[in-house]
């Protein structure tokens, strides 16, 4: 029956060692060209389905890479996760994919993390926003385990970390409303206790500041990421007098923006004719509001990609768990690096792969009424870390 057979099943039929049938699913090239065939052909006629793990274990290597992703609920998990396939799909390695609940993150994460180390299955680990967490997986770096974080919630560390250019993303669209007239433009935070909300922050009090313009108190609310909270926020600020009311709004992230839409709504209020808009992300639904949100672009595929690249860049490098030193810069990517150059990169310095956002201007700033354009960053310089 397909699928029944063992890898001793396969040795006892082709008359070799369980050691070389392992060499030949593992692809390795000391076997005879002959034996190689026969095991193969075997392979094929009894439809045997070699595992993952033990083939992995048998080779002295796990095949297998764990990826932590927070809830699915996540708008921008599926991007990330498709950069990181694609890679994957072009080695010889299998993912192994785990979700820890939001209510109870902590706890089961460590649980995940401890039935990882425990089982020695895989041979490393992507942990994608795993915010709090971070710490508890710094001390697994530190011990030599692979690990690689994508993260926003929490300043980098001696892990190696890939992450966005939030600070250079929000002062790019406070930039471009004031560009457009607007003196008055209010920001609804995310949760502060964040890293990406700090630098978001950051980015508009600078765009603010540069341009001549004080930053009202009364316009800077903090927000907690979601639609319904976007909207709380949104109706406090339209509730102010005429005089003191904000002319544009910048939301921190896409989804309280979609809340903005709602209150300015419930206020007989147009976007962008009453209130201009623009929030941070460019999930997939933003392009599809009426009008369509202008909002600055996170690479999450590219994230996904670098993410992944980096910890089978560390596979490859015995000694990562030694490194320290300095920033690596986006504009050094380890797919352009020679192995060597990678792996002595790797060696020395800690690594931290800050990639570029971008505005992505559509309808709901009242800058066009064309389809959308993109401002990309052009300066590799800023003050903010």
């Amino acid at each position: 029956m397909p699928g029944k057979h063992t890898i001793d099943d396969i040795a006892r039929l082709a008359g070799v060692s369980k050691a070389t049938v392992s060499r030949v699913l593992n692809h390795k090239p000391d076997v005879d060209p002959q034996t190689r065939e026969r095991i193969l052909r075997i392979v094929d006629e009894v439809g045997f389905v070699p595992s993952i793990t033990a083939t992995g274990l048998a080779g002295g290597r796990s095949h297998l890479l764990s990826v932590l992703v927070p809830s699915f609920a996540w708008p921008f998990i599926p991007d990330v996760m498709r950069g990181v396939a694609n890679v994957i799909g072009e080695t010889q390695y299998e993912m192994v994919l785990y979700s820890v609940n939001d209510s109870h993150r902590e706890k089961d994460t460590n649980e995940v993390i401890d039935h990882i180390l425990t089982t020695k299955l895989t041979a490393g680990l992507l942990a994608i926003f795993p915010g709090l967490l971070s710490q508890y997986l710094v001390r697994l770096h530190k011990q030599g385990f692979p690990v690689v974080l994508i993260d926003d919630q929490k300043p980098p560390t001696s892990t190696p970390w890939v992450g966005a250019d939030n600070y250079y993303g929000a002062q790019t669209a406070v930039r471009h409303l004031v560009s457009l007239g607007h003196r008055r433009i209010a920001h609804i935070q995310g949760p502060m206790r964040h890293l990406c909300s700090q630098e978001r922050h950051q980015g508009y009090c600078d765009a603010l500041t540069e341009a001549g313009l004080m930053i009202d108190p009364q316009l800077v609310l903090e927000g907690d990421f979601t639609t319904k909270g976007g909207r709380t926020i949104a109706l406090d600020l339209l509730s102010l007098p005429p005089e003191q009311r904000p002319t544009a709004i910048f939301a921190s992230n896409d989804q309280m923006a979609f809340g903005v839409f709602a209150a300015a709504e419930e206020y007989g209020l147009r976007v962008p004719d009453d209130i201009a808009l623009v929030g941070f992300d460019d999930i997939a639904a933003s392009a599809h509001m009426r009008p369509a949100l202008t909002t600055v672009r996170q690479p999450f595929a590219e994230m996904g990609q670098r993410g992944i690249e980096l910890l089978l860049s560390m596979l490859n490098s015995p000694h990562m768990h030694t490194m320290h030193g300095k920033r690596l810069s986006s504009s050094l990517s380890f797919h352009t690096l020679p192995i060597d150059a990678t792996n002595e990169l790797l060696e020395s310095e800690r690594i931290r792969i800050q990639l570029p956002t971008s505005l992505v201007v559509r309808a709901s700033c009242g800058a066009i009424t064309t389809p959308a354009r993109t401002i990309a960053r052009t300066d590799a310089s800023h003050p903010f870390p």
